[in-house]
């Protein structure tokens, strides 16, 4: 049965948008939807000890997120907008730009005593940037990019030194992402102490975050809608702890939805998909969940992948109902804000 996206509306006040991380962590609240009962609960997040049993796989996504949005002024003075995207090579990555014309090629551009060239490929329908510098590319973005806050979140982008540190959960290491996977904000090192004290297992994949996940869905027909690719990786012990999770009937708990779209991806072929690609999974109502057995997640969106996704794991119905929830007892919501927990 088709699915017209504007389904995927809602209703939400602007002073419900977080613009700030909350000052702890794990004081952000908490709505828990069980879906067999068909009950709401509104807690902390503090609390999630409560809802996690022993033996539980807790999945986590450790991509860090790299500060991808460069400020680069032309020969003639002129200023573009880069957010990059994805690395092609060492030193080469397709990204977006603002202020340049489609088509253009080999033109040079500055940021402070950086260089680089743009230039436009009809292949990829994409810009392509070449940085100019010797070793890691890493090196050269860390010291001329800025974090790529989302554009809900009004403030000037670097102008919060908290940002370097808040928009990127505690245990995130390979760097990656252009976009944080926001539902693991929550944790604290505190409290994956507790979830192993309490006997929860924890494994860490990494699926790098791109324009795939927050990219709005702007066909009419939700099905019309194709993903981008985002790479993915996992080691084979990782992989082995799932298998055998599912195997013995334990649950699987994904941490975000770009962990369920791993998740979804590495149990797609039973098993057999490789530890390391690129995965364009789009998940939306009617999926067949494989390998997810609980979600945590933010508030997401209207009309993106992630809330269809959300939707598709509660079910239509209790997501809207959800959401109504969280307007009313005034959540906040996206990137900063609140989390929820289904069952």
């Amino acid at each position: 049965m088709s699915m017209r996206i504007e389904e995927f509306d809602y209703f939400l006040p602007k002073e419900l948008i977080a613009q700030h991380p909350e000052r702890e962590r794990a004081s952000s609240r908490l709505l828990v939807l069980n879906r067999a009962e068909k009950t709401i609960e509104h807690v902390y997040f503090s609390r999630i000890v409560d809802y996690l049993h022993e033996g539980d796989l807790l999945v986590l996504n450790d991509s860090r997120v790299f500060p991808a949005r460069l400020k680069a002024v032309k020969e003639t003075g002129g200023v573009l907008d880069i957010l990059l995207v994805e690395k092609r090579t060492d030193n080469q990555w397709l990204c977006l730009v603002k202020g340049a014309r489609k088509g253009t090629k080999d033109l040079t551009v500055s940021m402070g005593q950086g260089k680089a060239v743009l230039s436009w490929d009809d292949n990829e329908g994409s810009w392509v940037i070449n940085l100019l510098c010797h070793g890691n590319s890493f090196d050269f973005i860390r010291k001329y990019g800025v974090m790529p806050l989302p554009p809900y979140v009004k403030r000037k982008e670097g102008s919060d030194p908290e940002d370097f540190e808040r928009y990127q959960t505690v245990y995130a290491e390979p760097m990656g992402s252009i976009a944080a996977p926001t539902a693991g904000f929550h944790f604290t090192e505190g409290l994956l102490d507790q979830l192993a004290e309490k006997g929860v297992n924890v494994a860490k994949i990494t699926l790098h975050i791109g324009i795939g996940t927050f990219s709005l869905i702007k066909t009419e027909m939700v099905e019309e809608h194709v993903m981008h690719r985002e790479y993915y990786e996992l080691s084979p012990e990782v992989k082995a702890a799932i298998m055998q999770a599912k195997k013995q009937g334990r649950r699987v708990i994904a941490c975000g939805t770009s962990a369920v779209r791993t998740l979804e991806t590495i149990g797609s072929l039973n098993g057999n998909t490789p530890l390391a690609g690129y995965t364009d999974i789009f998940i939306y109502p009617g999926y067949p969940f494989k390998a997810v057995d609980a979600l945590i997640t933010n508030f997401h969106l209207p009309r993106s992948t992630p809330l269809l996704l959300a939707a598709a794991f509660a079910g239509r119905d209790e997501i809207k109902w959800c959401y109504r929830e969280a307007v009313a007892k005034g959540y906040r919501f996206y990137s900063y804000g609140d989390a929820m927990l289904v069952v």
